[in-house]
């Protein structure tokens, strides 16, 4: 299932790619993967970093089952590709009768602290659900492709259905997670239901936190469509794709325990100056406001950048138009303290001819945007285009992402399966947390490069006992008296930090 405010099978009717540059002479464009049908097509969503230094990722179609013919044969796969750019898949969905197994996971995916991969499938699983399609899965993976099958989503009136979203690891260990449609929302929604927000233990056992609305005005919203972030307060944060007062989407928080308030209404300004139809989750800066965009609205009607607190005050960083149009995915914060983000469309004006293949940007705190890339050119966009998915920042300091359509011509002639790109900007290497929150005593990952021969880990100036598990995985217990702060590691090469802060639970 496609999330319903999305230009995507619009762009796949009339998408003639060109040509793409860079914008300085500072960032460096590499295209890693160019996918083929057999092992993927069409990625959907982020890439994350797994323990052992590889990227993994999802894409929606495509692999070597012959159960999904919608675009191409294949319902899906899991796949890694290494910082040079060798892809392997991992898994391919539908090889279970039935598609138990699940059907396109649009979602990215989620690194648990036992070094297995959490995931959602939009469709499969039950196939009394929804029609023939199934209502989805929540899924875990070892890194060597043994997956078991968590929880598998009822639809309407239960638990949700259609999670398109990633899993937000909470501090607690379990994960938390959004449906776009399902859950029991009463007669507004009837027969799919407005969404809902659940959480579900490593172990697969899932509780509905809420189902959106509950009541005939959809004042809570409809269909969060985007994951969660968990904010420093401990409180979830995201944002509904449709519903609120003014039937443009929402900024919304809950509790670990289900208590729902909405932060904010989109398009409360005369014309929807503030934007519309927020697609993307939110990120949280070190200022603890959160950051994200919205697929519409703003002055020219292409979307918006927005900071709001966490009590609710928003405020509009950049309003986009045709030459950077529709930011669908959220942003990420970079080491550098600035945001970079995607749009699935704008950039070069001879790549189709209303839209453009997309664009990567970035914006600082204050709201001054840079253009670093405008997808596009050679014909037939072999360098990728229409980037729907957001960024991710490994620890090599460099920008990963994923385009949908471009690459291998060949492959759903002549729009191509989508690729793998990496965007050097000249940021340094770093080290990052599979969860940056913990209590002392408890033990939590650092990931990086080149971690052998560590012979210091500090926590905002605390030691902390480690240990070396690889040379790019170090398991860390939280120190009595520590607090919250960086962290650092002490590595043969030099001193790494950590990209954002580590929280100590009380």
């Amino acid at each position: 299932m496609r999330n319903a405010f999305s230009w995507k099978i619009a762009c796949v009717a009339i998408s003639i790619c060109a040509a793409m540059t860079t914008a300085s002479r500072a960032q460096v464009f590499t295209n890693l993967v160019a996918f083929d049908g057999s092992n993927g097509a069409n990625p959907d969503a982020s890439l994350i970093q797994g323990t052992d230094g590889y990227l993994y990722g999802t894409t929606s179609d495509g692999g070597t089952s012959t159960g999904c013919t919608a675009f191409i044969a294949g319902c899906g796969t899991v796949f890694k590709v290494s910082p040079g750019g060798v892809l392997t898949t991992i898994y391919n969905f539908c090889t279970q009768a039935n598609c138990a197994d699940g059907i396109g996971p649009e979602a990215g995916l989620t690194l648990g602290t036992d070094g297995n991969l959490y995931g959602t499938t939009d469709d499969g699983g039950d196939i009394t659900c929804d029609g023939p399609s199934g209502c989805g899965t929540v899924f875990r993976l070892s890194p060597q492709g043994q997956l078991t099958t968590l929880h598998t989503f009822e639809g309407y009136p239960t638990d949700g259905a259609h999670p398109a979203a990633p899993l937000a690891l909470g501090a607690d260990g379990n994960f938390y997670g959004t449906t776009q449609t399902g859950g029991d929302s009463g007669l507004s929604c009837y027969p799919y239901g407005c969404g809902t927000v659940y959480r579900i233990s490593p172990s697969g056992v899932l509780t509905i936190l809420h189902s959106f609305c509950p009541q005939l005005n959809c004042e809570d919203g409809v269909q969060p469509g985007a994951g969660l972030v968990q904010g420093s307060d401990g409180i979830f944060y995201g944002t509904t794709l449709n519903g609120g007062t003014k039937g443009m989407g929402t900024v919304f928080k809950i509790t670990p325990r289900g208590k729902e308030s909405v932060l904010y209404n989109f398009c409360s300004g005369a014309n929807c100056i503030d934007g519309a139809y927020p697609e993307g989750g939110l990120v949280q800066g070190t200022d603890e406001n959160f950051y994200g965009t919205t697929t519409a609205g703003g002055p020219a009607g292409y979307g918006t950048v927005f900071e709001i607190t966490p009590g609710g005050m928003h405020t509009t960083l950049h309003t986009f138009d045709p030459t950077d149009s529709w930011p669908t995915a959220g942003l990420i914060l970079a080491t550098d303290g600035n945001f970079y983000g995607t749009t699935e469309a704008g950039g070069r004006v001879n790549c189709i001819t209303v839209f453009g293949c997309g664009t990567v940007f970035q914006i600082t705190a204050k709201g001054n945007l840079t253009t670093l890339y405008r997808f596009g050119a050679p014909i037939g966009c072999p360098l990728g285009c229409h980037p729907y998915s957001g960024l991710s920042q490994a620890t090599d300091g460099n920008f990963y992402g994923t385009t949908f359509q471009g690459g291998d011509r060949n492959c759903q002639s002549p729009y191509g399966c989508g690729t793998v790109f990496r965007l050097s900007t000249g940021l340094g290497p770093f080290v990052a947390f599979v969860r940056n929150a913990a209590k002392a005593g408890e033990t939590f990952g650092i990931l990086g490069q080149a971690l052998a021969g560590t012979s210091e880990v500090s926590l905002n100036g605390t030691p902390a006992p480690f240990t070396v598990k690889s040379d790019t995985l170090i398991v860390a217990t939280v120190p009595n008296g520590a607090t919250t702060g960086y962290v650092t590691v002490t590595t043969p090469g030099g001193t790494l930090t950590s990209n954002v802060a580590f929280v100590v639970i009380p």
